[in-house]
């Protein structure tokens, strides 16, 4: 019993093995600063890293089909649009890998764009660093609860230096002028994933539309089966990709709709709230000057600021809806042109129907006429099986003399030719009444 035992055993083991082996999965992860890198975690790691519950990581479960999406959550944002799938934190992107070749070039665009905007951000940071030295290095430090205020602001720019070689904080990124302000690193992965979803669907409105318009203008002039399944593919594309184009415009509608889920993805600035509340309470536990009321109520505003959400809190959301507002100009721009292209659809549909329409009324013109040359030549049948009864006249007998017979042929052609005539005359009567009542063009 003991061997059958272990065997058992062994075979848990490879079977938990095997169940761990599937619950993980290869994430490619960008960093703020520094290459990329392939990790393998499962779902219950990135949930611990990233904050997120199951259901927003089943948005990038390729197996699963999901709309285009972008959900701002407490620690991170998670971005399904198109064949783009991130989870966005304040430090780094987690990509789900893949061996698509666009996956390779969306990774290569998300890694150059961080680490230029890294780079132009450390360099700001060097400068104003410089001058803030050369500014304050002749001033006394003071004792009083100002030294301390100014203590806590260099432990938190200390802190948030710190962070920068892994986020990008607003509150440091401004430039010499004090205009220019460099995006958190949470908006410029965002606004890679928004490129590089509204260049995909560009692109293949682009090619649609390359493909369409000649197809469409080669069916007008000539109507055949081959070009009538290139127009019915065509348009299917046409509906799918419209369906797509729609969903992302109606999820960064629904963005720019919404102030609270705007202000939801301002992860760095949460962040700094938060290093900034956390230096603030060690400050005032360190100060022993400070009353008790004082403590009670900072306290109490803490409280009521650091309870995971900073409901308190609402960052300036001018940033983002910028951004969000040039790629929904950008993806509706997308969508008017895809619009135009279903018009053109329809009205080449509209002609091909009027064209067809017309050639069916020229058919049914040519029945009728038909028709009508059938009854007149109908009459005339009638008037020949008159002659041809077996019925005993004079105009049968035999002709003896040569006068009789030169009498019969004249009569034979002339009731040949009269009855040819009435039946010709007939027939332009019936057509002459059909075009003056409307009935034939």
């Amino acid at each position: 019993m003991r061997p059958t035992g272990a065997g058992t055993g062994g075979g848990g083991r490879r079977k938990a093995g095997a169940a761990a082996a599937a619950a993980s999965r290869e994430w490619m992860v960008v960093p703020a600063s520094g290459p990329a890198r392939v990790e393998e975690a499962g779902k219950h790691a990135v949930m611990a890293r990233t904050g997120l519950p199951a259901r927003d990581l089943r948005v990038l479960d390729p197996l699963l089909s999901y709309p285009s999406t972008i959900l701002g959550r407490e620690r991170a944002i998670v971005v399904n649009l198109e064949r783009v799938k991130a989870v966005i934190t304040a430090a780094e992107v987690l990509l789900p890998n893949s061996k698509d070749p666009a996956f390779a070039r969306f990774v290569h665009d998300l890694q150059s764009r961080v680490l230029a905007s890294s780079s132009d951000q450390a360099a700001e940071l060097t400068d104003m660093e410089g001058e803030s030295s050369a500014v304050a290095s002749p001033l006394p430090v003071p004792n009083s609860s100002k030294g301390h205020e100014l203590e806590m602001t260099k432990k938190t720019a200390i802190a948030v230096g710190g962070m920068t070689s892994s986020s990008s904080m607003p509150t440091l990124t401004a430039a010499k002028d004090g205009n220019t302000k460099v995006l958190p690193f949470e908006f410029r992965a965002l606004e890679v994933c928004l490129e590089s979803a509204c260049r995909s669907l560009e692109e293949e409105t682009s090619t649609l539309e390359q493909e369409a318009y000649p197809a469409l203008d080669e069916l007008t002039s000539k109507i055949s089966t081959l070009n009538l399944e290139r127009v019915r593919q065509i348009k299917s594309r046409l509906v799918a990709i419209s369906g797509r184009v729609q969903k992302v415009r109606d999820e960064l509608e629904h963005l720019l709709d919404d102030e609270m889920d705007m202000a939801e993805m301002y992860l760095t600035e949460k962040l700094t709230q938060q290093e900034i509340s956390e230096t603030s309470s060690r400050v005032e536990v360190d100060n022993p000057s400070q009353t008790e009321e004082d403590r009670d109520e900072d306290y109490r505003s803490e409280a009521d600021g650091s309870n995971g959400s900073f409901i308190g809190y609402k960052p300036n959301i001018e940033e983002l809806e910028m951004l969000l507002e040039a790629y929904f100009v950008q993806i509706d721009g997308t969508l008017n042109k895809l619009s135009h292209l279903r018009e053109y659809v329809d009205d080449t549909e509209d002609y091909i129907n009027i064209m067809l329409d017309d050639k069916q009324n020229q058919l049914l013109q040519m029945g009728v006429m038909l028709s009508t040359a059938t009854v007149v030549i109908t009459a005339g049948v009638a008037v020949v099986g008159l002659f041809g009864m077996n019925i005993g006249i004079s105009l049968y007998n035999e002709p003896t003399t040569d006068e009789e017979r030169r009498s019969s042929n004249m009569k034979f052609w002339e009731t040949t030719f009269g009855t040819i005539a009435g039946c010709v005359i007939m027939y332009i009567i019936a057509m002459g009444w059909g075009k003056r009542s409307g009935l034939l063009q």
